[in-house]
């Protein structure tokens, strides 16, 4: 059973336990290791998916992927302190377009000067990217939920988002971004 999906059959789990035991034992005695034998393949371009794709999406009329439908909601004394959560929810299509592998869905933008500089990303424990349909009217909706950390440098900030989407599953992908208001964070 377990052979189907592993990539050394039966027996992964065994050569494993094997392997990590050697290397264990040689980073305990302070040797160094020496890598033998070949990498495992990469077999990415020949893995099949039983998924079907997305297959054409649309925002409402009059509303373009990236705007916003819901930004951020300031407090009342008009600044965000660390710990606080600031969210947007812009118009969005299905992640699946394009996974973005070396891009990212969502980020924080720090002002500098005149230039917005990426601070954080989707691979930043603190920031969240959530994507969902809307109910209402079935466009996707892409949720950006910062958590702000106590080592969070105060500035100017904003919300970005990051999205691919075709008309059609013959079209080609289109790429869009959104980005929320500024916001301050002391």
């Amino acid at each position: 059973m377990q052979a189907a999906s592993t990539l050394y059959g039966p027996h992964t789990l065994s050569a494993y336990i094997q392997e990590f035991k050697k290397l264990a034992q040689a980073m305990a005695e302070g040797q160094n290791i020496t890598i033998k034998g070949p990498s495992p393949p990469d077999l990415s371009s020949v893995q099949i998916s039983l998924l079907l794709g997305p297959f054409g999406d649309s925002p409402p009329g009059g509303i373009k992927f990236g705007d916003i439908k819901e930004d951020i909601a300031f407090p009342e004394r008009g600044y965000f302190r660390k710990g606080d959560t600031p969210s947007a929810t812009f118009w969005s299509a299905n992640p699946r377009y394009d996974l973005l592998t070396e891009g990212t869905f969502a980020a924080v933008e720090r002002l500098q000067g005149e230039r917005w500089i990426a601070a954080y990303d989707d691979d930043d424990l603190s920031l969240f990217f959530k994507w969902k349909v809307d109910n209402i009217s079935l466009p996707g909706l892409a949720i950006i939920e910062w958590e702000i950390p106590d080592d969070a440098v105060s500035g100017v900030y904003r919300l970005r988002h990051f999205g691919a989407t075709r008309i059609a599953i013959i079209s080609p992908i289109n790429y869009f971004t959104g980005a929320s208001s500024a916001f301050a964070v002391q």
